[in-house]
């Protein structure tokens, strides 16, 4: 490789990629955006918190002690009212989950909604609950049997630690794949490949300027990533092995700069780039639950994910970032994303043009 030339070269990229403002801000500040809007609407959306209307005493609900409530208040909010239509119509309106309330036999009313199947049984479970240990402790008699707890990967669930790595990802695709694309279409429009081509500049020199630049931007993104949902105001919680990402985002700019690499080949203009980008990696983020989780999708979908090389970045990332997960976790999708590189770059090559004639 001609170091003169691959500096030369990589200065000129790195150049022409901070002039062209479209690109710096879809690629590294649009990403960026939705970590900061989705970190701060669901930095408290922990659970299906439900709420409940208490309508006059209800006995299981007074005799409890603050610190019983403080700890029923993570689940559910407890309102209350003298009016039991008003609050029946509340349920039915969908402005509360359930109402509660105790008859004179003593016996505890409960009225959900099933509008929400998951809600409803959430409601069901606690008032059942509370009512158990009422039993419990009316009886004055030790249970014969109890549940010990605890969490497992409790970080995991915040939402900052899912929203990182997806939203990590996705940039990391948008920009690698966009700038290998974008380059070679621009480049053979504009006859500059043909130039380098004639040049006494060898190919290695082309290629090693082009995954320096893209892997350092790559680099960039996820130390601006990871600086702003560290913060305070969004609490992500690295685990000991995070620094496993690196190798990961530089196996992901890799894998996606492949795609680049063959939309940009068969493209012939730069419209026809974009629509093909859009097309490609859209999609996938949304399918590969960089935006939501890919629990919620019907089975034959959630199949589908599983071929998209984003899924597998995503999921080792979040795997090293929030989970604890070493390099039992990264070393297999990273050989599986340099496996798709290479037989991308392969067939891109196949249909590689110096031009566009």
């Amino acid at each position: 490789m001609n170091v003169t030339a691959f500096r030369a070269l990589s200065r000129a990229m790195l150049r022409g990629m901070l002039r062209d403002r479209t690109a710096l801000f879809f690629t590294v500040l649009f990403p960026l955006m939705f970590l900061a809007l989705f970190g701060l609407l669901f930095q408290n959306d922990t659970g299906a918190k439900v709420t409940v209307v208490q309508v006059g005493d209800v006995s299981v609900l007074d005799d409890m002690s603050d610190e019983a409530l403080g700890a029923l208040g993570d689940a559910l909010t407890l309102e209350k009212s003298g009016d039991r239509d008003e609050a029946l119509k509340d349920v039915r309106e969908g402005e509360a989950d359930a109402v509660l309330w105790e008859d004179e036999d003593g016996r505890i009313e409960l009225r959900y909604s099933m509008a929400d199947a998951t809600r409803a049984g959430t409601v069901q479970g606690l008032v059942q609950s509370l009512v158990q240990s009422a039993n419990v402790a009316a009886t004055g008699q030790e249970p014969a049997y109890s549940l010990a707890t605890d969490n497992v990967e409790d970080e995991s669930v915040k939402p900052i630690q899912f929203l990182t790595p997806g939203l990590l990802g996705w940039a990391v695709a948008t920009g690698a794949a966009y700038s290998s694309a974008f380059t070679l279409v621009t480049w053979r429009k504009k006859r500059i490949l043909r130039r380098l081509w004639l040049a006494p500049v060898s190919p290695a020199s082309v290629v090693g300027a082009r995954l320096g630049v893209s892997l350092a931007v790559a680099f960039v993104q996820f130390g601006i990533f990871i600086a702003i949902a560290t913060l305070p105001t969004y609490g992500l919680q690295l685990s000991g092995n995070w620094w496993l990402a690196i190798p990961l985002v530089a196996c992901g700019t890799l894998a996606f700069m492949s795609i680049g690499l063959l939309i940009g080949a068969l493209a012939g203009s730069e419209e026809a780039a974009n629509g093909a980008l859009q097309v490609v990696v859209l999609p996938m983020a949304f399918l590969a639950g960089s935006f939501f989780p890919t629990d919620m999708m019907p089975g034959w979908l959630a199949a589908v994910s599983q071929i998209l090389p984003l899924k597998h970045l995503n999921e080792a990332m979040m795997d090293v970032l929030s989970r604890g997960g070493g390099w039992g976790d990264a070393l297999p999708t990273m050989g599986g994303l340099l496996l798709f590189t290479a037989v991308l770059t392969a067939i891109a090559a196949r249909f590689f043009r110096w031009d566009n004639a």
